[in-house]
């Protein structure tokens, strides 16, 4: 990574493809930088020698006399790597490419840029696209408008950078609707060279970008971009989405974990393990950023809420408690003093409810006590404007207590816009985020309080077993040289046997007598299973017997499916019958260069109807691993309910563990499932495995 700083501060630019034509990117680059103010001198490169907006043209930018510190690149594809090279020879250190016809039609285009990458790389310069819109600085010192876009966004806290350049400009263009500035704004199209990754590690170190928002199509690099959100994350709010989350993997997938993996799921869960605040709407995350620009993080999830009227606290009530969020009830202190400062019939308890006849005074006593009650981490208000009070009274005094910025405030504003204008600028222009709809503010306050849990959570560490990695490195390798993708079932245990999870005892047979030999040095009952790549789903098809207490039993369950399955190299597995358990699933899916997800559930053949199940990316710290049990719904069945004797919870732990530690040793494997593992009150054994590579 190199210094990306000419980007957003250029002193100079040059627009190599300017044009007089007023419906080309050329022309409207150009006008942008103008009609924004932009503080620096721009250089139109027309080869016509024809005047755009009143600039002198020059038919190339080695003709400027003075230095160019960024150079926009708007001509036909074929013609850019003679233009990188001539900004290199006029040294030009920064350029975006705004022009398209290069990765992403593939073929000559994706060759095309790779050329250019290598001309840029020959003379020093940093490439911002191909493809893409370019940049925007609102800092008045600079009024950077390096974008082909039509949003003017006002100076704010908020940068936003985006791989999809439409998506982004919504974005831009939503702020502006709401009069919520933005600081930065970038959106880099196909990223030959400046990454998102370092445009946020340059937004870690500008004071101004107070929360960054991000919205990702895809991970060229997870390994740096998860360090880099890593850093940026811990110092100030990342609020991120992902699109393309809805399609499933199950299409092609064999296992269960496959078939309730859904594409594109990784991503986000890379996102989480960052400590970035992710969203599945645009509007929600917008209005969340309008709070993290202005509000301090709240240092825990309990709330307070002040109201001047009744259903709209019930409604944000409902949000709070279903995000997780307390609403704690007040100290005898706090209720003392609001027994003194409000209205006898005033309710003060936690809602605070202040009365529609509430004035400036009420309300500052309400909200001067949440601020000074320590079992209250931020503030919820809702107010409605009566004609009877005088409501900028109120706001100027909310925004007296907003100034001190001891905790956040966040205000449901239910008023008519034009006639109480007055009030909402005195709010607005106060820092306090206001909202229309109670839903909207609370889930706002949730996503702070989000980002809070996210950064100050327990990270744990991730364990590291003693395993013998090169005995199962050596069973995938000869499944590989015989050209198989799902392994047999010796292969699979004996590579669960090299990483010490748990199995019941187990032998593979083939033939009747075999089995039956097994089963009796296993013990009785036993369990007899099908063994066949191409039998995947073994119970579904008649493949599985269990209980089976006697030879005869035995005998009676390989000859039936031997009858049932005609095919060549079946085999059996003979396994001790282990009932009683509770049943869990441990399962793992590949996403490439993503690594893997790890995924646990309660577990056996209803898993993917009933779906309670949790996620997380390798490898698993042990926190993480102890965060995906608590998460399931059914997680009391695990620790004991109603009487009923839970499992020992930490070996299932170690097997979740052991599980992470095996799938990241071994990238090979495409999928994994542990299904069931039988946890029992004094240990845990998988009963049925399946890997695939």
């Amino acid at each position: 990574m190199g210094d990306i700083h000419q980007l957003f501060w250029p002193k100079s630019v040059a627009v190599i493809g300017a044009s007089t034509k007023e419906l080309s990117i050329g022309n409207r680059i150009i006008r942008n930088l103008q009609d924004f103010g932009y503080k620096g001198k721009i250089f139109a490169i027309n080869p016509k020698g024809e005047e755009v907006r009143g600039l002198k043209p020059y038919a190339s930018i080695l003709e400027v006399e003075e230095d160019v510190e960024l150079a926009h690149i708007v001509i036909p594809n074929k013609y850019t790597p003679m233009a990188v090279d001539d900004c290199g020879k006029k040294g030009v250190k920064m350029v975006i490419i705004n022009s398209a016809g290069f990765k992403e039609v593939g073929g000559d285009g994706e060759e095309l840029e790779k050329a250019i990458v290598e001309k840029a790389k020959e003379h020093g310069i940093r490439l911002f696209g191909p493809n893409c819109q370019g940049v925007i600085n609102s800092d008045p010192q600079i009024n950077a408008y390096c974008n082909f876009t039509f949003t003017k966004p006002t100076p704010g806290n908020i940068s936003i950078v985006a791989q999809s350049g439409g998506v982004g400009e919504v974005i831009n263009q939503r702020f502006s609707e709401l009069g919520i500035g933005v600081r930065m704004y970038a959106s880099n199209g196909n990223a030959c060279d400046i990454s998102i990754n370092e445009v946020m590690e340059y937004w870690r170190d500008d004071d101004q970008t107070k929360v960054i928002v991000l919205y990702l199509e895809g991970l060229s690099d997870p390994d740096d971009f998860m360090r880099v959100a890593r850093e940026v994350a811990a110092r100030k709010p990342i609020l991120g989405m992902k699109a393309g989350r809805t399609a499933e993997g199950a299409k092609a997938a064999s296992s269960h974990t496959g078939g309730l993996a859904k594409e594109e799921m990784a991503t986000e869960l890379i996102m989480e393990k960052c400590g970035i605040v992710t969203f599945r709407d645009e509007e929600e995350m917008v209005q969340a950023a309008a709070a993290f620009a202005t509000q301090p993080i709240p240092k825990g999830n309990r709330v307070g809420i002040i109201t001047n009227t009744g259903g709209p606290a019930i409604i944000a009530t409902d949000e709070f408690i279903e995000a997780g969020l307390e609403m704690p009830p007040l100290s005898d202190g706090a209720r003392s003093k609001l027994k003194e400062s409000l209205y006898s019939a005033a309710s003060i308890n936690n809602p605070i409810d202040v009365l529609a006849t509430a004035n400036a005074t009420h309300f500052r006593a309400a909200v001067d006590t949440l601020m000074d009650e320590d079992q209250i981490d931020s503030v919820y208000i809702n107010f409605v404007t009566p004609f009877f009070v005088d409501n900028e009274s109120i706001a100027r005094e909310l925004v007296e207590v907003n100034k001190q910025q001891k905790k956040p405030i966040i205000c449901n504003l239910m008023t008519d816009k034009k006639e109480w204008a007055g009030t909402i600028n005195i709010l607005t222009e106060g820092g306090i985020p206001c909202y229309s709809f109670p839903e909207t503010a609370a889930r706002s306050l949730v996503a702070m309080s989000r980002y809070n849990d996210l950064r100050s959570r327990d990270l744990g560490k991730v364990k590291t077993f003693d395993v013998d990695k090169a005995a199962a490195e050596s069973i995938l390798a000869q499944a590989r040289e015989s050209g198989r993708s799902n392994l047999s079932a010796a292969e699979v245990y004996g590579i669960l046997d090299a990483y010490g999870i748990p199995v019941a005892p187990w032998k593979v047979v083939g033939s009747a007598q075999d089995a039956v030999s097994a089963a009796e040095n296993i013990g009785y009952p036993v369990v007899v299973k099908a063994d066949s790549e191409k039998i995947v789903h073994k119970s579904d098809v008649g493949g599985v017997a269990v209980n089976l207490v006697d030879a005869d039993a035995v005998r009676s369950a390989v000859d039936g499916m031997q009858e049932r399955f005609e095919t060549d190299g079946l085999s059996f597995l003979v396994q001790k019958f282990m009932p009683g358990g509770k049943e869990v699933i441990v399962g793992a899916k590949s996403e490439g260069d993503l690594g893997h997800m790890l995924m646990f559930g309660m577990g056996g053949t209803l898993v993917e109807l009933i779906k309670d199940v949790s996620w997380k990316v390798a490898p698993l710290s042990d926190h993480e691993a102890g965060e995906m049990m608590r998460s399931l719904k059914q997680y009391p069945v695990l620790e004991g309910y109603r009487g009923d004797e839970g499992v020992k919870v930490d070996a299932v732990l170690e097997t979740i563990q052991r599980a992470s530690q095996l799938v990241t040793d071994l990238p090979a494997i495409a999928e994994m499932d542990l299904n069931p593992v039988m946890a029992f009150p004094d240990g845990a054994h998988a009963v049925d495995a399946r890997i695939s590579i």
